[in-house]
């Protein structure tokens, strides 16, 4: 039993906090990590890392002089360099200029261009690199499906008559061949049994098994209209507005034809039938020829009938998939961004940390593999997120020390100033933009 999905389900609102802080914890920690090494690396003395802020509850000094400490408010995390007067990293007035080269040389401000470059650049980096790590585990740990393609477990099902058993190789379904025909659920009928052309034993034979995409919740969408009815992973939908269905593609039909008017669905779980109502909710979504679409969704996730048996996956492959999959999110969040600046779509896609932690509930409340997915997703967003040309923000510094190397100087202390003001207000902004989306979206 997966302990870390019962966790939600006692005491709500103190998990998603539970969740919300050791997902921002993990993720602060980490990006920070990165601006510590890499300043040390380039030879900048760090006097604080502290996960939270605030008083501290523990710490302990290192070799170094370093002071690692846990703060009381557990909702980011910074470190404090040599020289520095405060977590941001401002400058100590009139302190600076009283240090002798030897020190000067160990401060963020004193150190040379690309040293300060290097460990600006680094939280990101390793916020990036964080998510490629967890990607590639999830990858390996998975697998992927054996070839040929073997039944590994049948799930369970309110279809009776079935044939089919575990350690069966599929060859056909209904006469269609697995990997000959791309969208093989268009190919076969709308029909709860069909025909396996299978190997079983070494002997070639048909049998009667479920429809390879019964309309099974594999997986909820966190804050979905399925998720908040009380559908739960491994339901299995038998009918919508009193009509039955056999696939997943019924039902979506149903949803996407539904105009957000309510739908009544009928539920078996575990031999009960249950009855729910939702309305169906505007998303868009990126498409594969680039921009959006706006569709109609209650953020369920189809699963096959059946686990098919899987093989480990060469870390190279894994690592490849990882990166592949953490610039989709990079490029799919700078392409919604844009899309949303342009009104193309609803700015209510933007969330702000209420959306954040409910999601963080929700998605530990499916299990730890994919609480741990989530966590790989928000640490990709935490690293672009800092990489924005705002001042406070990791951009906004890098913004500076490219004018500084296009100039030959350093920006003037007024103007770094002035810009680092209007990026707090800007910051503040769009924070109350996104907690107002909290509040009011659905």
């Amino acid at each position: 039993m997966d302990i870390i999905s019962l966790a939600p389900q006692f005491g709500n609102v103190f998990w998603v906090i539970v969740f919300f802080v050791l997902a921002l914890s993990i993720i602060v920690a980490i990006h920070e990590f990165g601006h510590y090494i890499t300043g040390r690396w380039c030879g900048i003395r760090a006097d604080v890392f502290s996960v939270g802020f605030g008083p501290s509850l523990w710490s302990w000094t290192d070799r170094t002089g370093t002071r690692w400490q846990i703060a009381a408010l557990p909702l980011g995390g910074y470190v404090k360099f040599f020289g520095d007067s405060g977590p941001a990293s401002e400058m100590a007035s009139g302190e600076f200029d009283k240090m002798p080269p030897e020190l000067r040389r160990q401060t963020i401000h004193g150190a040379p261009l690309w040293a300060r470059t290097l460990t600006v650049s680094a939280g990101p980096a390793f916020n990036f690199i964080l998510s490629i790590i967890l990607f590639a585990t999830m990858a390996v740990s998975t697998g992927r499906i054996a070839d040929p393609p073997t039944i590994g477990k049948i799930n369970p099902l309110p279809t009776q008559g079935v044939e089919l058993l575990p350690g069966d190789e599929i060859i056909r379904i209904n006469g269609v061949d697995l990997w000959e025909s791309a969208g093989l659920d268009s190919q076969i009928p709308y029909r709860t049994l069909l025909e396996y052309d299978v190997r079983r034993e070494g002997r070639t034979m048909t049998v009667l098994g479920p429809h390879p995409y019964p309309p099974l919740v594999s997986g909820l969408s966190p804050l979905s209209a399925a998720y908040e009815a009380g559908i739960k992973k491994g339901d299995v939908i038998v009918g919508v507005n009193d009509r039955p269905v056999a696939t997943f593609s019924e039902v979506k039909e149903f949803v996407e034809s539904s105009s957000g008017a309510v739908l009544k669905l009928k539920v078996w779980r575990n031999g009960d039938t249950l009855d729910f109502e939702l309305e169906p909710r505007r998303r868009d979504e990126q498409v594969a020829e680039g921009g959006f679409e706006t569709n109609w969704r209650i953020g369920i996730t189809a699963g096959l009938a059946f686990e098919l048996a899987r093989e480990s996956v060469p870390i190279g492959e894994s690592l490849v998939y990882a990166v592949e999959r953490t610039w989709l999110i990079v490029s799919g969040s700078i392409s919604g961004i844009w899309h949303i600046i342009t009104g193309v779509i609803s700015s209510c896609n933007i969330s702000g940390p209420i959306g954040i932690a409910k999601v963080s509930g929700a998605m530990a409340s499916q299990g730890a593999s994919s609480f741990v997915l989530f966590i790989a997703v928000l640490s990709t967003a935490v690293g672009l997120l800092n990489l924005f040309p705002i001042p406070v923000l990791d951009g906004g510094h890098l913004v500076f020390y490219a004018y500084e190397l296009v100039a030959g100087r350093r920006p003037s202390d007024k103007t770094v100033g002035i810009l680092t003001t209007m990026g707090f207000g800007l910051l503040f902004g769009i924070m109350a933009f996104a907690i107002f989306n909290d509040i009011f979206c659905t």
